[in-house]
């Protein structure tokens, strides 16, 4: 049987969805997981598509861990662009493939 894509889904969708498959579901980050509803997985064990028994147990997490994923920086760059629309950005010095500007 193969493992479906779980990944993106909440927790109530997944249970349901590794349920209809025969499998079962453990996520190592949420001891309370049979309460947990809303939360969006975010990591599997093994991936999607993989060939498993009947009756196997998938690894799932809520949490990115620690160095992986997230958002990244989200403060105002320096220095902002210059205002005035598009602009063409200019050649490097000595560019063999210098861009005519006609």
């Amino acid at each position: 049987m193969r493992v479906p894509r779980l990944v993106g889904l909440m927790a109530m969708d997944a249970r349901k969805s590794a349920e209809a498959t025969g499998l079962f579901l453990n996520a190592p980050d949420r001891p309370d997981f049979h309460q947990t509803v809303v939360e969006y997985v975010v990591r599997q064990y093994p991936q999607p598509g993989a060939e498993v028994p009947r009756d196997s147990v998938i690894y799932v997490w809520f949490d990115f861990g620690e160095g992986e994923g997230g958002g990244g920086m989200r403060e105002p760059r320096i220095p902002r662009p210059p205002r005035g629309g598009l602009q063409r950005e200019l050649d490097e010095p000595g560019d063999p493939y210098v861009v005519s500007s006609a």
